[in-house]
This record gives C-alpha cells, structure tokens and sequence, in this order.
C-alpha cells in the first residue's frame, strides 16, 4: 500500500505541475522537480494522518497538563460521528482541526526542507557537470517554501481531509456501503486520489499567489 500511495503521489503530482504549467513545464522544471520531490516525501501522511476516521490512541498519562487533556478527549477529525454513549463539543471538535492542522504543519516543513534541500544538491551537482545547464533552472527558496508548503499543509490538505474523511467516507459513503466492503474501499480510494490531484493543482496556485514559485521568462525550452 505504501509503494501505492507513493507511485500515485508521483503521477498525479505530476499531471497536475503541467496542468498548471503547461507551456512552462520545462521552464519551470525546477519548481516541478521540488513540489514532486516534496509530494513524495509527505503523502502517505497527508493521506492518511490528517483525519483517519478512527485511530487507537496510548492511554494519557497521568501528569499530563491540562492542554495535552483537552486535545486528547478531542474526536480523531472535526467531522467524525461519536460513538453510543459519547458526544464531542464544538470546542472539541475545533481542538480536532488545531490539533491535526500543527502536525500537518510540522509534517509539510519537514516534507518541503527535505525535498527542496535535495532538489537544489540536484541541481548543482547538474550544473557541475554540465554547464550548459546553469541558466536553465534556479535554486528553490527552502525556507520560504518550506514554511509556505507547511502552513498549506495546516490550512488546505487539513481541512480537505477533514471533511473527506468525516463527511464523505464516515458520514455518506460508510452507511450506504457498510453492506459492501470492497465497493467502499475502491470507492474512498477513488475519492482520496483525486483529493491528491486537488491538493496539487491548488499547491501550485497557492505557491503562485503568494511569490514563491514565479513564471520564469527568457529560459529556454
């Protein structure tokens, strides 16, 4: 599943960078070989960590701070039905969001300095080698993509993913197809990959709209 996860994070990343590129692709090859080099990295934890409809949690450790409680009796996602007997508050369920959005924040900074870090050695070692190469692509900006990517991560693929997971699967899909295991399960997978296109097509026009990935003129093709 995880090779899965990691071809189609590929693929589909990369369908998107020339949806939105198109006749710019290959100026902006460096910018591609980053965001695909950064989906790589953190997809399996942006499909999978942001709102899983149920997950199995250590018990809370005694000494803990009032803080850690309060995240703690919050729901795995803003949107997930409690279970008989137990009920979530909207506070809680807002703790759900805060509390996915900082790890995904933290996951997405690390994804991006990783990713930007060993595109740029890439490029370099390219341009060492071939001098040709020099004015063909830049180095990326890692802090600034990183944070930006990380706060996209908080923001964007944190909400999306919320409501993918406790609306559309736990809410919609799961009591329709409970009888049908291998119908839900294609269905969700259908459904979180196209989420993956999405989250994609929207990276790049975030990273666009803020200043850290410009059309590039009077590179050659």
């Amino acid at each position: 599943m995880d090779m899965i996860v990691i071809f189609l994070a590929y693929i589909f990343q990369t369908a998107a960078e020339y949806e939105r590129r198109r006749e710019n692709f290959m100026k902006e090859l460096d910018f591609v070989i980053a965001d695909v080099a950064m989906a790589i990295i953190a997809d399996f934890m942006l499909v999978w960590l942001p709102a899983p409809t149920v997950a199995l949690r250590p018990p809370l450790a005694v000494s803990a701070g009032s803080i850690t409680k309060f995240f703690y009796s919050c729901p795995d996602n803003a949107f997930q039905v409690a279970l008989a007997g137990s009920s979530y508050s909207f506070l809680q369920r807002v703790g759900a969001m805060v509390r996915n959005g900082a790890k995904l924040f933290a996951v997405g900074t690390t994804a991006s300095l990783v990713g930007t870090s060993l595109t740029n050695a890439l490029i370099n070692a390219r341009k060492a080698v071939d001098k040709s190469f020099e004015g063909e692509v830049e180095e990326i900006p890692i802090v600034s993509t990183s944070v930006a990517y990380g706060v996209y991560m908080a923001v964007s693929s944190n909400l999306r993913y919320q409501i993918l997971a406790g609306v559309i699967e736990q809410r919609l899909l799961e009591p329709m197809l409970h009888q049908h295991k291998i119908l839900l399960s294609a269905i969700s997978f259908a459904v979180r990959t196209g989420n993956t296109y999405l989250g994609s097509l929207l990276w790049v026009d975030y990273a666009r709209l803020i200043g850290i990935q410009k059309v590039q003129e009077g590179k050659s093709e």
